[in-house]
């Protein structure tokens, strides 16, 4: 079973200390750690894992600078047997349907059964480029899937829903589908991992290469205008209580009175 997966190159922020650029349009990620999206990262190893079950190919393909190169070989470490890099001049600016032409347009060419996506991407949360693509390339879709399962020419998706629940859709191949995490234990990718798929050719190509205008992509193409971005104003801090435990809870129980938390 073929496979392609779409995955990005996202800014670490979980502990870092972020800092708005000049231009008040982005944060500076010149001194963060970059690293693979987790939702693609799942995506990559549902991939992989199919094939290693039935056999196929696996081809990951991104959009961005040449430093997204690393995410690229981290997948093919993984197990992946192609990467494609978009290379993200003329991007610039794109909103999530620019993203997805770029995409879609490097693997338009290729036979596929599986299109994956993550669910969404952890800087821009549009959760809109794999069910773009599902749409311009005229597949099924299912999104949000927590298990998958391919049956010949079919493929059974189980999808999270709200209040704990679970949806089962039966797709016929080829099918497109945007993946949750906890779907499975994306396997440890050691440096030795990485370093031996190194001589492995990655395919780039570029917005003229793929036919796209500028009327098509980046901010000409865009239908959202990026005005500012700011961090959250910060508080005042918390309070500590101090005293016996039943007086802690009283001064708790009055804090919330006095905010109307209750009557």
């Amino acid at each position: 079973m073929d496979i392609v997966v779409c995955v990005k190159q996202v800014p670490d922020v979980t502990d870092a200390e972020l800092e708005i650029t000049r231009d008040g349009t982005d944060i500076d990620k010149e001194d963060l750690e970059m690293s693979i999206n987790e939702w693609d990262n799942y995506a990559v190893e549902e991939a992989v894992r199919i094939k290693e079950a039935l056999g196929g190919k696996v081809t990951v393909v991104t959009l961005g600078d040449e430093d997204s190169e690393d995410v690229l070989r981290r997948a093919l470490a993984m197990g992946a047997d192609e990467a494609i890099l978009v290379d993200e001049q003329g991007f610039e600016g794109s909103d999530a349907a620019g993203i997805a032409r770029g995409l879609l347009k490097a693997i338009e060419d290729k036979n596929f059964d599986l299109l994956f996506t993550g669910a969404q991407s952890s800087d821009d949360n549009w959760a809109q480029v794999g069910l773009l693509m599902a749409e311009w390339l005229n597949l099924p879709f299912a999104s949000l899937a927590v298990k998958i399962e391919p049956q010949g020419n079919r493929v059974l998706v189980h999808r999270e829903l709200e209040a704990n629940t679970l949806e089962q859709v039966e797709l016929p191949v080829p099918a497109a589908v945007t993946l949750q995490t906890g779907i499975n234990e994306p396997r440890y990718v050691s440096i030795m991992g990485i370093r031996k798929v190194r001589n492995i050719e990655i395919q780039e190509v570029s917005a003229e290469d793929l036919g796209l205008t500028k009327d098509e992509i980046g901010k000409q193409g865009s239908c959202i205008a990026e005005i500012t971005l700011s961090l959250p104003e910060e508080g005042e801090g918390a309070e500590i209580l101090a005293g016996s435990l039943e007086e802690i809870c009283e001064k708790t129980a009055q804090i919330i009175r006095d905010r109307g938390g209750v009557a």
